[in-house]
């Protein structure tokens, strides 16, 4: 049987599936409370992770979570000053947030094995475990954190369920800002940190610059005509990207054609999830978090941020049920996450179709009604603060049902 890190004082044993940032996040946690962890990714190395994506952004409820986390916070780069109050926001290259994380689970001493490819998961009365390289691994307690096609959503609902299109594709691409810099219509989306966006019919197109100018980032999503599979991989190019911009602003056009050869530009589609009935296994030994239990679209702005939650806050379960108390634990992880997260999600519904369908005559007499919305319920918000004042009182409903025995 493959070796597990040893079993620590607290009793519990967390295996994670996926070192994505959900993944990643909750193993850090997990480590803080005392538990040992051990984190299986299928990825090669670190490497095959970082390089590839564009901007991502955590809002203040993610990234309260970063200052519990020693030097973090001051590895990544701060914007959008109107809402420091609510807490820091951060935006960057998905691939550089991710390895300041990484650095973080790294020092910790968290093991984390590449190249591990889980091939289905299984559970019984006392425990979980996965099938890895054709033997079983076991824990008290297995999070999947491997996103939207994570084998362990049969297991918790009893059925295969494939991902279905969202109904829309994106276009993405990332490079040096040098690459725009003396173009006289684009030069000045470089001239420091910006943040611009165009929207139109099917269609909203974002620029971004980051680190004064250095990188530059577009990213457009369109209605997916369906020439291409799920993949985060799958090469662009510049001349299809024109066609679906044709029409349109001359620099929305030009930002399209100065991407440089060589440039990484992917093409990917929009798979969505709707809400689930339950995100735990039937008999509690076993979590979805992040995209395995609820893709967010990209208008949400909330996918990350949300992920990074889940984590803390099963964490933070696990810590209050208590010693050989892991099944009430997940439960109550459910209970406190599933209102919230059901309710943040469709948050990017309603702005791609604010933005795709907008009314123009509408918004020229209210033009803050095309703005992203930014609510306090979602964005002033302290997942582990929440689940320490909330734990007893869910636990307390738990016992009284007989959900956990």
């Amino acid at each position: 049987m493959p070796h597990f890190p040893r079993r620590p004082a607290s009793g519990i044993r967390v295996l994670i599936v996926g070192a994505g940032f959900a993944g990643i996040a909750a193993a850090i946690e997990c480590d803080r409370k005392g538990y040992s962890v051990l984190l299986l990714e299928k990825s090669a190395n670190v490497e095959e992770i970082t390089r590839f994506g564009d901007i991502i952004s955590f809002d203040p409820n993610g990234a309260w979570n970063f200052e519990r986390w020693p030097g973090v916070i001051e590895g990544m780069q701060k914007s959008f000053e109107g809402e420091k109050d609510w807490g820091p926001r951060i935006n960057g290259h998905r691939g550089e947030l991710y390895s300041i994380i990484y650095q973080r689970a790294v020092d910790r001493g968290i093991e984390i094995r590449w190249g591990q490819r889980v091939t289905d998961y299984f559970e019984d009365e006392e425990r979980a475990g996965v099938i890895l390289n054709g033997e079983e691994i076991f824990a008290d307690v297995v999070i999947a954190a491997e996103g939207v096609h994570s084998r362990c959503r049969k297991i918790v609902l009893g059925i295969d369920d494939n991902p279905k299109s969202s109904g829309y594709a994106v276009y993405r691409s990332w490079f040096s800002g040098d690459a725009i810099r003396d173009n006289p219509l684009l030069k000045h989306l470089v001239d420091g940190d910006s943040h611009s966006g165009f929207i139109g019919p099917d269609l909203h197109f974002l620029v971004s610059s980051l680190k004064g100018g250095k990188e530059f980032n577009w990213v457009f999503t369109h209605v997916d005509d369906g020439n291409i599979e799920e993949s985060w991989q799958f090469p662009g190019r510049v001349e299809y990207c024109l066609k679906y911009v044709e029409g349109w602003a001359p620099n929305v056009q030009e930002i399209v054609q100065s991407t440089p050869k060589g440039a990484r530009l992917i093409d990917h589609k929009l798979v969505f999830r709707g809400p689930l009935p339950t995100c735990i296994s039937p008999k509690q030994h076993i979590a979805l978090i992040g995209d395995a239990a609820h893709p967010f679209l990209p208008t949400s702005i909330q996918g990350a941020s949300q992920s990074i939650e889940d984590g803390v806050v099963l964490a933070a379960c696990l810590e209050l049920a208590g010693k050989n108390n892991s099944p009430l634990a997940v439960q109550a992880y459910e209970k406190i996450r599933y209102d919230k997260v059901h309710r943040a999600q469709p948050t990017g519904v309603d702005t791609r179709e604010r933005w795709h369908k907008a009314n123009w005559d509408e918004i020229a007499k209210k033009p803050e009604s095309i703005h992203l919305a930014r609510e306090a319920w979602l964005l002033n918000f302290d997942a582990e603060k929440d689940c320490y004042e909330r734990f007893d009182e869910v636990a307390k409903v738990l016992r009284s049902e007989k959900v956990w025995l």
